[in-house]
């Protein structure tokens, strides 16, 4: 697959698994559609292990935060507009505005060592105005939300080995698809300052 191009992104990204439909809205937002039955997660429990979601990565150097606006149209259990940290197949992070069981959107992190994955719920939110942020510090990531023009609250700190890609991915487990749209797209090339309180 051709490398794909978005200016709020300063590296070439490639698609680990094409969607339904996408495609590139101005220099900073990005639509991607996943089909039915999508997903990526390798269950702790059980040997059931998910990799179909579409997800378009690359290559970020250094410290770094990435983050956007995420609008998703939540019909099915597990639908989820995500931003994703990927190694390989065994070794990957992901962040994700995902509907719950219980019908409520919810911030939810993954994170897979091994080829086991972990899942946890994080803060239920309100209104469609959701920020998610992922970002490198040192040897180590992070994982931020926020609501509306809110503050940023920690959702995860966590080791991850390997040399991940970011990026986005939509996925629909239990559902006939969804549609995910990246907006106000932003990378910053700086180390966060205070991970704590998210500056």
């Amino acid at each position: 697959m051709a490398a794909v191009t978005l200016p709020a992104f300063p590296a070439p990204l490639r698609w680990l698994n094409q969607p339904g439909q996408w495609h590139a809205d101005g220099d900073d937002a990005l639509v991607i559609t996943a089909g039915p039955r999508t997903d990526l997660f390798s269950d702790p429990g059980e040997p059931k292990h998910y990799a179909n979601a579409p997800a378009l990565v690359g290559r970020l150097d250094g410290d770094f935060t990435l983050s956007a606006r995420i609008r998703v149209d939540l019909r099915s259990t597990f639908d989820a507009g995500v931003l994703l940290l990927y190694a390989d197949d065994e070794r990957w992070a992901k962040l994700c505005l995902e509907l719950s069981p219980q019908g409520v959107p919810t911030i939810v992190s993954v994170v897979t060592r091994g080829g086991v994955s972990d899942d946890c719920n994080s803060l239920p939110m309100t209104g469609d105005d959701v920020r998610l942020r992922v970002s490198r510090v040192g040897p180590a990531f992070a994982f931020h939300a926020a609501a509306g023009a809110g503050p940023w609250s920690l959702i995860r700190y966590f080791a991850l080995d390997g040399e991940p890609e970011a990026g986005f991915l939509a996925q629909s487990p239990t559902g006939p698809g969804a549609t995910v749209r990246f907006e106000d797209i932003r990378h910053t090339p700086t180390r966060l300052s205070d991970l704590r309180n998210g500056e």
